[in-house]
């Protein structure tokens, strides 16, 4: 890929985050382009599960990504090494994505030619869940390492997403998580959230992760 653009975030939270967001969804439903919101708590895994993403379904789908940190690029560059077009949003600070941030991280990529863009949003299980990025769908990652409890500590997280993946389960084994209290605290929380068991090291569920994924961009760009 050619040289990462950067674009500098540093500006206030915008009162009217919401009107900007709903806006941003029928930008993207004109564009026939499904714009997906990927959050987690540090070290989760997410860049290691988007490219994992990224080789199970760039033959079917064209894609792009907004990498967003505090500071570094490390990220945008692993994806573009992908072949995977990046941009970096430098938040300056903020620990969370609105959708003015997302807004300027979708005018630096061409979505005319993008059937989808996975937002990788800053490491936090507080802030991001806050904010409405103008995403067509939601998605968290809860690392096994972390624990169960998480649904206890963090329930808006849990409670604004339309997909968990349970990421890391090759860790299960060395670990005490139990997946059955997980899966029923996240439940009470979300009845309605789909919930897969993933590994980007084996690639275990990445698939079913995938296909899901493919159904929801193809419906919504049909």
């Amino acid at each position: 890929m050619d040289e990462i653009r950067l674009i500098e975030v540093k500006e206030e939270i915008h009162a009217d985050n919401k009107v900007v967001a709903e806006k941003l969804r029928d930008r993207m439903a004109a564009e026939k382009t499904f714009l997906l919101n990927l959050m987690s708590s540090p070290g989760a895994g997410k860049t290691t599960l988007i490219l994992k993403t990224i080789e199970t379904i760039k033959d079917d789908l064209r894609m792009g990504v907004i990498e967003a940190d505090i500071d570094s690029i490390v990220d945008a560059e692993k994806v573009a090494a992908a072949g995977i077009e990046a941009i970096q949003l430098r938040t300056g600070g903020f620990c969370h994505l609105d959708a003015s941030m997302v807004e300027k991280g979708l005018n630096g990529l061409d979505l005319s030619v993008l059937d989808m863009v996975i937002i990788e949003n800053v490491g936090n299980l507080v802030c991001p869940a806050e904010f409405d990025t103008g995403a067509i769908k939601n998605v968290m990652i809860l690392s096994v390492p972390e624990g169960d409890d998480k649904p206890l500590k963090y329930p808006l997280m849990f409670s604004v997403c339309d997909v968990l993946l349970v990421n890391k389960i090759d860790y299960l084994e060395a670990s005490d998580f139990n997946m059955t209290a997980l899966n029923e605290r996240v439940l009470a929380l979300n009845p309605d959230i789909k919930i897969f068991q993933t590994s980007s090291k084996t690639g275990q569920g990445i698939e079913d992760w995938a296909a899901w994924l493919r159904e929801a961009t193809t419906t919504f760009i049909r």
